[in-house]
């Protein structure tokens, strides 16, 4: 019997018992597949490691002979250790992709993975493993033949194999910004297939216990001086940039289910306060026939219980299996992996317990207050809360105020716990809304910063590594440009090493810096600017000392801050070409920029890219990013229309009786619908106005979250507040609208009786 009672109560107030249903669906469904994702791609990208032996660290050095291998042996620390021959080629193909090469001793460290051919055998002279993206990419396949340029040797050998590898997942280069298989690519080889007798080992990827700052130190004491660089496997660029992007899924992961599941519960305490309120008189009658406090506690505890339960589990179900599919394919053009899989983690579970034993205490301190009440009690309507003057029913101005600002007033101090509810579920909202749209502003402003206000060239030539310094010269007089050196470097200031980017102008204005406001500064001859970001991770201001080095040079330079640039995509160091020289270093150019439309390949110019490429390829690698926002403003918008109408029509329903009798005493309907009206839009501007900090606390932990070669300033634009104000007062308002039939249709007489 109590069974079909629920049934019946639950299809009599099927919008709130659905929108519970929805709230906990969506909360399950977000948390789970958005968890699905990453932790699939944790497990995923860690079995790769493990399964190819990823190295823990890899040793840069041109002194790689029987004596070093000792010496890092003698370490103590080192458990596996395997040299290998890096160098960059050119494949004889129509555009010349650059294919990174692996002259590889034994293949046990950072291991080639196979996808299609025969595995990579080490005493194979005339065969060659290739990176399957680039092979798909020109139509190559098991047993054709390539051709590689490298300096003056000419390698054509035979693919034996095709596959992935390590330290690749994400894969990019100056003539690729993005990882694009048409222009990048890699290759594994046997030492023997080196054109020469002895091969000129340049790194040393090695295994080792302890931690990676120890092994440095280590390293650093026995072999400074013999080797150029470290770099310690969390700083490759490769696991780094997969480590960054699982970071920003996971951050959405912890907080935009957490404001489903809090207004899940919100509405599950209203909605259940309010029916328990309404069946007063039947809750009565039970208990005077007999049925014992338990029975009816446990009744009024099923209603919520059954339909979270339901629809956890089918956000459970389906989280998985729907979401990652979203996420795959703009990230599988940016990353490689052998395996992209969700995973259900116990994680799940434990929130589906949670929700479920969170439901059913809601549902128990809404049925608490009556259940220990006697039946001679219970069965009589509850008498209406006494409202006493305060403090603001005595001041002066309090007769002057309009019957509907007094009404609101003292109504919602009858009914403190709707109103919070109402202003907390508006707060939501908003601060989801808030999040995704800063999200969408901030990454329109990183584009147009970096594409318009920092770079100004339309053309970027890249040079080839053998070109001497007057072909150089020639291409720059021919194109009118400016030549620039681009580099990779290692900063360290105290026990923080950060890996980043060295940039040297040589008297152009195709590139301004400029500072965190995006005003342009000047950076004197001799001067070092360092990026804000970075000057930010280490610590460090003007006429503070960095230590850093160019990757490949063991030659470290200890430099005095002078500026502090903001660059939303490049972290790293600014400096003229004759404060390089002046530190000892050579200036090699690396490109020539220009404002012409170049289209240029020959024995100077690798490649040529235009800024429109750059800016493409930015927005193919951040396509994932935008995927994200899409996602925020889709569920904020839901989560909007959800609360907002569930709210709306507690309020309505809680307040009834007093509708019904101020019609009584000829209350017009257009006078009672401003009555409600105003009540929503005060608790919408109180909501939305404690939303706009929440909002701009989630944009800073989401910008946060993009890693350390990002920086943009989280900020709250007019555009931004006025469009979440839109949204949000227009669904207000229009479920206020709603709810006008209502009042034209409502029966005073059945409103009433339950005063007699």
């Amino acid at each position: 019997m109590l069974a079909k009672k629920m049934m019946r109560d639950i299809f009599r107030h099927k919008a709130q018992f659905i929108s519970i249903f929805i709230m906990a669906f969506l909360g399950v469904f977000v948390f789970t597949g958005i968890s699905g994702e990453y932790i699939g791609l944790e497990v995923d990208s860690s079995n790769f490691y493990e399964e190819t032996n990823l190295a823990d660290g890899w040793i840069y050095s041109p002194y790689l002979n029987d004596m070093f291998l000792s010496q890092v042996w003698y370490l103590g620390a080192t458990t596996e250790m395997e040299r290998q021959m890096v160098v960059n080629s050119e494949g004889d193909f129509e555009n010349e992709p650059e294919i990174t090469l692996h002259f590889v001793e034994n293949n046990t460290i950072s291991k080639f993975y196979l996808i299609e051919g025969k595995p990579l055998d080490i005493n194979d002279s005339n065969g060659v493993w290739l990176d399957k993206k680039f092979a798909d990419a020109k139509n190559l396949k098991v047993g054709d033949k390539i051709t590689f340029k490298y300096e003056n040797y000419t390698i054509e050998k035979e693919i034996k194999g095709l596959g992935y590898s390590p330290e690749y997942v994400y894969h990019s280069s100056p003539v690729a910004i993005n990882s694009d298989p048409d222009k990048i690519g890699f290759a594994y080889m046997s030492y023997k297939a080196f054109p020469e007798d002895s091969v000129p080992y340049n790194v040393l990827n090695v295994k080792f216990d302890g931690t990676p700052d120890n092994y440095a130190k280590i390293l650093d004491y026995r072999l400074k001086g013999y080797y150029n660089s470290f770099i310690e496997q969390s700083d490759h660029p490769s696991v780094n940039r997969f480590s960054q992007e699982i970071t920003k899924h996971k951050m959405m992961a912890d907080i935009f289910p957490a404001v489903f599941i809090i207004i899940t519960f919100l509405i599950l305490l209203t909605t259940m306060t309010r029916i328990i309120a309404q069946q007063r008189t039947q809750i009565g009658i039970l208990k005077a026939n007999g049925f014992k406090n338990k029975t009816i506690t446990l009744h009024y505890m099923s209603y919520g219980f059954w339909l979270v339960l339901v629809g956890s589990i089918l956000g459970f179900i389906l989280g998985p299996m729907i979401l990652p599919r979203l996420f795959y394919p703009s990230m599988m053009r940016t990353f490689v992996l052998p395996s992209w899989a969700p995973v259900w983690d116990m994680s799940f579970v434990y929130l589906m317990v949670l929700i479920v034993a969170f439901s059913l205490g809601v549902s128990y301190y809404a049925v608490s207050s009556i259940s220990n009440e006697k039946p001679s009690i219970a069965i009589k309507p509850k008498p209406p809360k006494v409202s006493t003057s305060g403090f603001v029913e005595k001041l002066k101005i309090w007769k002057r105020l309009s019957f509907n600002l007094r009404w609101n007033y003292r109504d919602t101090k009858r009914n403190k716990i709707r109103a919070l509810m109402t202003i907390i579920g508006v707060m939501g909202c908003s601060a989801l809304l808030i999040g995704a749209f800063g999200l969408y502003d901030g990454m329109n402003e990183m584009r147009d910063w970096e594409y318009g206000q920092i770079n100004h060239y339309d053309s970027k030539l890249i040079i080839n590594e053998g070109a001497s310094v007057s072909q150089v010269n020639e291409v720059t007089n021919e194109v009118n440009g400016k030549t620039i050196m681009e580099g990779t470097i290692e900063i360290q200031s105290d026990s923080v090493k950060k890996t980043g980017s060295l940039l040297v102008l040589n008297d152009t204005n195709l590139i301004t810096p400029t500072d965190k406001d995006k005003n342009r500064i000047e950076i004197a001859n001799d001067e070092v600017s360092i990026s804000q970001k970075y000057a930010d991770l280490f610590d460090v201001g003007v006429g503070d000392t960095v230590k850093w080095h160019i990757r490949g040079s063991d030659k470290w330079i200890n430099s005095t801050i002078n500026k502090i640039h903001a660059d939303p995509l490049s972290q790293g160091l600014i400096m003229s070409s004759d404060k390089l020289e002046n530190l000892g270093l050579n200036y090699t150019a690396t490109s020539i920029i220009t404002s012409e439309h170049v289209n240029r390949t020959d024995d100077t110019i690798k490649t040529t890219i235009t800024l429109d490429d750059i800016e493409k390829s930015w927005e193919e690698t951040s396509e994932t990013m935008w995927l994200i926002i899409y996602v925020l403003i889709f569920f904020a918008s839901i989560l909007a229309i959800i609360v907002l109408y569930n709210l709306g029509l507690m309020s309505f329903t809680e307040i009834e009786r007093e509708i019904a009798t101020l019609k009584v005493l000829g209350f017009k309907s257009k006078d009672l619908r401003r009555l409600l009206l105003t009540q929503n839009l005060v608790f919408t501007v109180i909501g939305f106005i404690l939303g706009i900090p929440l909002g701009s606390y989630i944009l800073t932990m989401m910008w946060q979250s993009s890693g350390d070669s990002l920086y943009m300033i989280p900020s709250l634009t007019i555009t931004n507040v006025i469009l979440t104000a839109i949204i949000t007062f227009s669904i207000s308002i229009i479920v206020n609208l709603m709810f006008s039939g209502k009042i034209k249709k409502l029966d005073m007489v059945e409103s009433l009786k339950g005063t007699e």
